[in-house]
């Protein structure tokens, strides 16, 4: 087996760092007022020794006499020649003779690093924020590459965001949604607001709150609306007296046209079967 050099353009041995990801997880009320958050994470950085170069001196790279600058070697295997990275240095075509004791020739350690991060008002599930520059510094004094944060937001107890609205399951009893009243419900913007249940509700209803739901990003403090689901709550555990108040009631129910949906519905039942 032989072996062969060409000559060729030479390469720059400094490289641009590479992009970081870095997962954060908020709050959907940090999500709805927006936030500074502060993350720290392991990245390289600048070797604060010889200032990114690699070198002990801070002397400049020479050509590599390996593979004459270019990075690249021929090799003969039988019949064929196969070009492959130099060994000698590794593709970069430069090699440092007295490298940093510190970084060991690399131009960069890793470190703990911390930074603050800027989440707007109504960010969404999934979305990225790039911070320049702030990703893993490049080899031998090249550009640092760039930090990208993805945005995940946590589940809520009480509500579920859609795009910009917010909804919102509220049980309510039976008594109330037949007769009407008013009940205090919380917001996403953290104050209580009152909300007036219909006379005659039915489970499953929507009742829609205008401009109380998300902030709408880059808005100029616009927001989505809230909707509010009805689910009316059956008594359960009667004592005497209220089984007999509730069996004196749905006599007299059946007396009138108080339930317009169940009355249709056995109608249709017993039409299918006549």
């Amino acid at each position: 087996m032989g072996s062969g050099r060409r000559s060729g353009k030479k390469r720059s041995a400094s490289q641009r760092g590479s992009d970081v990801r870095y997962n954060l997880e908020i709050s959907l009320e940090e999500s709805f007022r927006g936030c500074n958050e502060t993350i720290s994470f392991a990245i390289p950085v600048i070797c604060d020794s010889c200032n990114g170069s690699g070198s002990q001196n801070n002397e400049k790279p020479s050509t590599c006499h390996a593979c004459n600058g270019s990075g690249k070697v021929l090799m003969q295997q039988g019949f064929f020649i196969v070009e492959r990275t130099c060994t000698t240095c590794h593709g970069t075509g430069q090699i440092i003779k007295n490298p940093c004791k510190k970084c060991n020739g690399e131009g960069r350690v890793n470190k703990e690093k911390s930074l603050t991060v800027k989440i707007p008002a109504g960010v969404e599930e999934g979305s990225r924020i790039r911070l320049a520059g702030e990703g893993e510094a490049g080899v031998l004094g090249g550009p640092s590459g760039d930090l990208y944060v993805f945005i995940s937001i946590r589940k809520h107890q009480f509500f579920i965001r859609r795009d910009d609205n917010i909804y919102f399951e509220m049980p309510i009893r039976f008594t109330t949604a037949a007769l009407g009243g008013s009940v205090e419900i919380p917001t996403i913007d953290g104050t209580k607001t009152k909300l007036q249940i219909p006379e005659g509700s039915q489970s499953g209803d929507q009742i829609r709150l205008k401009s109380k739901g998300m902030s709408v990003i880059n808005s100029g403090g616009r927001r989505g609306d809230m909707f509010v689901k009805i689910n009316i709550e059956t008594p359960v555990r009667l004592s005497t007296e209220e089984r007999e108040l509730l069996q004196k009631l749905d006599k007299l129910l059946q007396d009138k046209k108080s339930n317009p949906k169940s009355e249709s519905f056995f109608k249709k039942v017993g039409d299918f079967f006549n």
